[in-house]
């Protein structure tokens, strides 16, 4: 999709454009069979875990959901993406209530802070984005297969990303110097993770393929977005958003890409793709790599292991 499209919202080949919202990309369907960990969905029935680590927001959000919606069904669960402590507790607790697992959102995110380490030693950006996501990821893949095999419906899982994949350090991930703080920029780190968060659908949608499981996995760049996520640099930001200001999407439109890739039928078996504006859309070169997909698995898993 290129600026022309971005900017005037044309529909793609999936009917579907930068202007669409997360309302229009669900319309007709019925998600009230469906368990999701992540709020759209909601509005189509689907019973929604919204995974939070500020649970008072979430559940004022709960509250206006319900509010609009009496029939959604939405729990609130504690999550802190940056702690696997956490996201251990989260995924106990979550496979505790013995529900079946279809969707899985992968969306918290840590934009443009200065350098610091999680709890687990591990660079802060790094630590929420990715590493967090994919231990998440893996402690609830074996509810997401028993639940596909059961039922016979489609799991998916989208992974967030960004167009700020494009802007990393030179080797794409900075595997021996990830708590550099002297190698250490905002902005290539940030991209760094949002690179990671395609790798890393990459890899486990191949893996997924091979073994036979009826689960896809892709990851989307939603838009540009002007949302607490930006907290860390809020001015620098603001003067971004004011020299491209045709180019940024409201909250529904934000959402859509996201909505579109987690329950169109339209994307039936379609896995290990990148996503923006509701189409599939181009990557990095760094980004198709998959000897780089797999260096990031066996990384990762290392990272994990090393903090227990």
């Amino acid at each position: 999709m290129g600026i022309f499209s971005l900017i005037t919202g044309k529909a793609g080949a999936s009917g579907f454009g930068s202007a669409s919202t997360a309302e229009q990309v669900t319309d007709g369907v019925d998600a009230s069979h469906l368990t999701v960990v992540i709020t759209v969905f909601a509005l189509r029935g689907a019973h929604v875990i919204i995974a939070a680590r500020n649970t008072e927001a979430a559940s004022e959000a709960r509250r206006i959901i319900v509010e609009n919606n009496p029939a959604a069904r939405i729990d609130v669960l504690k999550l802190d993406l940056s702690s696997l402590k956490s996201v251990r507790a989260f995924a106990d607790q979550f496979n505790s209530m013995k529900l079946p697992l279809n969707i899985l959102i992968n969306n918290a995110g840590l934009m443009l802070c200065p350098f610091q380490l999680s709890k687990d030693g591990v660079e802060m950006q790094f630590a929420t984005n990715h590493l967090g996501h994919f231990l998440l990821t893996n402690l609830l893949l074996d509810n997401m297969k028993a639940t596909a095999q059961s039922t016979g419906i489609e799991g998916r899982i989208v992974n967030l990303s960004s167009y700020a994949h494009h802007f990393t350090y030179p080797k794409g991930i900075e595997f021996d110097k990830i708590n550099d703080e002297k190698k250490y920029s905002d902005t290539l780190a940030y991209g760094q993770s949002k690179l990671a968060n395609i790798l890393h659908a990459k890899e486990l949608s191949r893996r997924l393929k091979e073994e036979g499981a009826n689960i896809t996995v892709n990851s989307v760049h939603p838009g540009m977005i002007m949302t607490n996520l930006m907290r860390h640099s809020y001015v620098r930001l603001k003067l971004i958003q004011v020299a491209t200001y045709l180019l940024w999407k409201n909250v529904p439109q934000g959402a859509a890409t996201t909505c579109y890739v987690g329950v169109n039928p339209q994307l039936r078996g379609v896995t290990g793709k990148y996503f923006a504006d509701c189409n599939v859309a181009t990557t990095s070169k760094l980004a198709k790599c998959d000897e780089l997909a797999k260096q990031l698995w066996d990384f990762s898993e290392e990272l994990i292991k090393s903090a227990q």
